[in-house]
């Protein structure tokens, strides 16, 4: 009897595949619908009651998929604070952390990637008018930052606690965060994508030259 229930069970329910596409489905449906509103009403404005009936979901199911309010607006915010990490982590043989840092954003920047903070006007809008968000922005660059100091430490078989790669990713966070915002400035002044990709890519490596004299061999793999 167990063994016939667990069948009939296991043929009801939906394919594990299916269940997590659907879940994807309905988590950029509220996001959409809650950029929509962000921008429409501005972020302090708009509830999560509102939210919820434009999705039609209930708002429990709001929360369930975005605990905070400012997860719905910044719904790229896990991939922005792994980003500096992972592209450390997986440089090239006898790259140093500066140089595939600094490939990595000029891909970026060449993609008009929103996590290097490309994004339309708009939306540029919403932050910058958003006491709650550029405060959540200033977090998510801490993170980030963290992160990088994190994955330094590993990758030069040093404490994590040590100054030095506390240091370096302070430095390398502090470029980043300046390029961030420098595409959040040309975004809000209307500059084409295109246009601000090839500023912001001649700028960055100014930037990232002016590292390059106590960073350009650190932690090479």
């Amino acid at each position: 009897m167990a063994t016939a229930t667990t069948a009939v069970t296991s043929s009801s329910a939906p394919p594990a595949g299916l269940r997590e596409s659907k879940k994807q489905e309905t988590r950029q449906l509220i996001s959409d619908h809650a950029t929509r509103l962000f921008i429409a009403q501005g972020f302090e404005q708009t509830t999560i009651a509102e939210i919820a009936a434009a999705a039609r979901v209930a708002k429990k199911t709001v929360t369930n998929y975005f605990p905070r309010k400012e997860d719905l607006a910044l719904d790229h915010q896990d991939a922005f604070i792994a980003s500096l990490a992972h592209a450390v982590a997986h440089r090239r043989p006898g790259e140093s952390a500066l140089a595939a840092l600094r490939r990595a954003f000029t891909a970026a920047a060449t993609a008009a990637d929103p996590v290097a903070g490309f994004s339309g006007p708009d939306f540029a809008r919403m932050i910058a008018d958003s006491p709650t968000l550029t405060a959540r922005l200033r977090d998510l660059h801490d993170l980030r930052e963290s992160a990088l100091a994190t994955t330094l430490a590993t990758t030069t078989d040093t404490p994590h606690d040590d100054i030095t790669p506390r240091t370096a990713a302070a430095l390398l966070g502090a470029v980043h965060r300046t390029l961030f915002q420098r595409i959040q400035d040309l975004t809000l002044a209307h500059q084409d994508p295109a246009r601000i990709s090839t500023t912001v890519t001649t700028e960055a490596g100014i930037a990232f030259d002016l590292l390059e004299p106590s960073l350009g061999d650190y932690a090479a793999a």
